[in-house]
């Protein structure tokens, strides 16, 4: 369970970010091509509910594993802060570019630049970030599961991205040699 102190500090941050997300979303140009939605729908229901588990919607049919103490509570909050900063440095980079759904803008181009010469989805990677580190703040087995849940839908539209990305950009396939896709080093 998360420690009292952590809960508001933990939705505040959330939903700041939810809110300045949603009004942003009128910042961007408009789409010429897309993705078909079928390939990704499904994929941001999985993100959903994931994202609805790791906040313990059913958190009282488990005990906490842990109780998160003020060090690993509040280096929680700041993974989270990070996390989520890390999406808007993203986004910001990315400008009028950035869509929600899987799109290409006449504009469009491989930006591989700030955040986005770290992974190649960084938006994805801090949202990630930010949920493992809520879901270590609750301790509950479900909230394990909903970061899986939500990792899993965005590992699958990052893959949809991709194959998308590499149909409609002639120069991604060498950015996707360079560039992780979604952990530095790593993935």
């Amino acid at each position: 369970m998360i420690s009292t102190a952590y809960v508001p500090v933990i939705a505040a941050i959330w939903l700041a970010w939810l809110v300045s997300w949603n009004v942003a979303t009128f910042w961007r140009e408009r789409s010429v091509a897309e993705a078909p939605r079928n390939e990704w729908r499904l994929l941001f229901v999985l993100v959903v509910l994931g994202f609805f588990l790791t906040f313990g919607v059913f958190g009282w049919l488990f005990p906490p594993l842990w109780r998160a103490g003020p060090g690993l509570g509040w280096s929680m909050v700041a993974l989270n802060v990070l996390g989520l900063a890390y999406t808007w440095w993203a986004r910001i980079h990315m400008g009028r570019l950035w869509h929600a759904g899987v799109s290409r803008t006449a504009q469009h181009r491989v930006i591989d630049s700030g955040p986005f010469a770290q992974v190649r989805h960084p938006i994805y990677s801090g949202m990630m970030l930010a949920v493992w580190a809520t879901a270590v703040l609750q301790a509950r087995p479900l909230a394990f599961l909903g970061a899986v849940i939500f990792t899993l839908g965005f590992g699958l539209k990052a893959r949809v991205e991709e194959r998308f990305l590499m149909r409609e950009l002639p120069e991604y396939p060498e950015y996707r040699k360079r560039v992780r896709m979604l952990v530095p080093f790593v993935i």
